[in-house]
């Protein structure tokens, strides 16, 4: 695996390829990350990972300076995927200068949820990615593909609409969550968990299955049906909460565009795998103890 810490010597390095699939990663990986790698690696002529902490994605009260940072491992785990290029730029190579020009996603998608509780965050996400983009693909002859995980589905969902907008030659795909054998959806966060948090953190992933499960046990007749799903979605919130979790939200949104389903979608809304299937999810954001997790449900 070729590593790289300087944008020139990358694109140097990529201009004899024609389409790149790319990774991008904020490091401290998991076996979610090598899945992205190994669902990236068939889809184009060299496979590229970044490790890049974004300091434009974390508020400021959030753990930027002590997200984990496991540089040797990490490399270690990602030559074993079978990654080929490693982009690891600092901070100064790829913000030589503050970064004033900057990718605004649209409120409707990007202020709720996650973007209502970590207000900018999809901002920074957008503007890197963008940054990355332009480097990885800048000079490719037939575009490329980047591969991001579906645990971070707004995310994801931000990310694919920017690439249609801006009309990038990239096709982003999503990969489905990788999960523990308990459920529980990995994360580079689960490790500030101590043991007996990581025991309860499975509880967020079954909350929001139990969600799914009593909406599609629901009786739907198509009229109304706001109000019997907001109390769904409240109770599954006061559950969680009674076991000591902070809950965000938990809620249940269409997966194209993640605003509140009408009753006619949650009358045909059925459940029993987690896949890509599905028109409708449940998502949930709650912090267990100091750590704030994420994860979602397709039904």
């Amino acid at each position: 695996m070729r590593i790289f810490h300087r944008i020139p010597e990358l694109r140097a390095h990529l201009a004899r390829f024609d389409r790149p699939a790319f990774v991008p990663t904020m490091g401290n990986l998991h076996a979610g990350h090598l899945a992205l790698v190994q669902q990236a690696r068939p889809l184009g002529d060299t496979t590229v990972a970044s490790i890049f902490v974004n300091r434009l994605q974390f508020l400021p009260h959030e753990d930027f300076d002590s997200y984990p940072r496991t540089f040797e491992t990490d490399c270690a785990q990602l030559e074993a995927a079978g990654c080929e290029v490693l982009f690891a730029p600092s901070e100064p190579e790829l913000y030589p200068q503050p970064q004033r020009y900057k990718v605004q996603p649209p409120a409707e998608l990007a202020d709720m949820l996650e973007g209502q509780f970590r207000p900018g965050f999809f901002t920074g996400v957008c503007t890197v990615v963008m940054k990355l983009f332009q480097i990885v693909f800048g000079q490719s002859k037939g575009g490329g593909h980047a591969v991001f995980g579906q645990k971070d589905y707004q995310q994801w969902l931000v990310l694919r609409q920017m690439v249609q907008q801006f009309a990038l030659p990239v096709t982003v795909h999503g990969a489905p969550t990788e999960r523990a054998p308990d459920g529980l959806a990995l994360s580079s966060r689960n490790a500030y968990l101590s043991a007996a948090e990581r025991a309860e953190a499975v509880q967020l992933n079954r909350a929001l299955r139990s969600l799914a499960q009593a909406l599609a046990d629901e009786k739907w007749d198509g009229a109304g049906g706001a109000g019997d799903l907001a109390a769904q979605e409240q109770q599954a919130v006061a559950q969680l909460n009674a076991r000591g979790w902070q809950t965000d939200y938990l809620t249940v949104r269409r997966c194209s565009d993640l605003q509140p389903p009408a009753a006619t979608e949650l009358a045909g809304c059925r459940t029993g795998q987690d896949s890509q299937a599905g028109q409708l999810l449940a998502l949930g954001a709650a912090r267990l103890g100091r750590t704030r997790l994420i994860d979602n449900w397709v039904f």
